[in-house]
């Protein structure tokens, strides 16, 4: 049986998914190109971790789309001494990209279990700098703040005002604004000031909302 070359699937996805969609960080390359993503998705998916969709985690979970994820983290312009909240992150594969760019990272993790295998396939890495923490998505980590920058693996329908107060005065917030009922999203920068977020929308795409973050469900009579 020929064994699957998950490296040059890497060396594929970085050329043909990120240098083609304007990332050009030559860190975030060199972090997409290393970290092995196949070790963050079930089994049965490892021979398809690079293809260019979001990926089911199971129980409603998803790991987001290369492009997607490396245009936001491009965006978030992560310096190697900040401090990073990555939020929506089941598998903690986001959280080891970041690793590999700031500082420290926080990996806030509602599942007890998700929180477990994110640990485990972290420590794997060797991602020191990581910890992840168990709790309420979207109420971010306050233990933790101030967040040189806030990263939302996924897409939200709004940001919650608790995040907004974790960030230091121009610390930047990244992520997918997905209006309820609508299949593409915006990504947007925001940036802090004077406590305020300023927006910037940047790309499209239409990834799965976080937990916490989708639209409210309601009924009709």
């Amino acid at each position: 049986m020929t064994r699957f070359d998950f490296h040059s699937a890497r060396l594929a996805m970085v050329d043909g998914q990120l240098r083609t969609n304007a990332v050009t960080d030559s860190r975030l390359l060199d972090a997409f190109t290393e970290v092995p993503r196949e070790r963050f998705v079930p089994e049965t998916l490892r021979g398809v971790a690079c293809i260019d969709e979001d990926l089911p985690l199971g129980g409603g979970r998803w790991l987001i789309e290369p492009r997607v994820l490396a245009r936001l983290l491009q965006f978030a312009q992560i310096a190697s001494t900040d401090r990073v909240l990555v939020i929506g992150d089941p598998s903690g594969y986001a959280a080891a990209i970041v690793a590999r760019l700031a500082g420290q990272v926080i990996m806030l993790e509602s599942d007890s279990a998700a929180a477990a295998t994110a640990r485990q396939n972290l420590a794997a890495l060797g991602c020191a700098n990581v910890q992840v923490v168990q709790g309420a998505l979207e109420r971010g980590h306050e233990a933790g703040a101030p967040y040189s920058a806030i990263v939302l693996a996924g897409a939200a329908v709004a940001v919650p005002e608790a995040l907004r107060a974790q960030l230091v005065e121009d610390g930047r917030l990244v992520g997918v604004i997905r209006k309820p009922g609508t299949q593409m999203g915006e990504a947007e920068v925001m940036t802090s000031i004077d406590g305020v977020l300023s927006r910037r929308a940047v790309f499209d795409a239409g990834t799965p909302y976080i937990p916490g973050y989708q639209p409210t469900p309601h009924f009709a009579f």
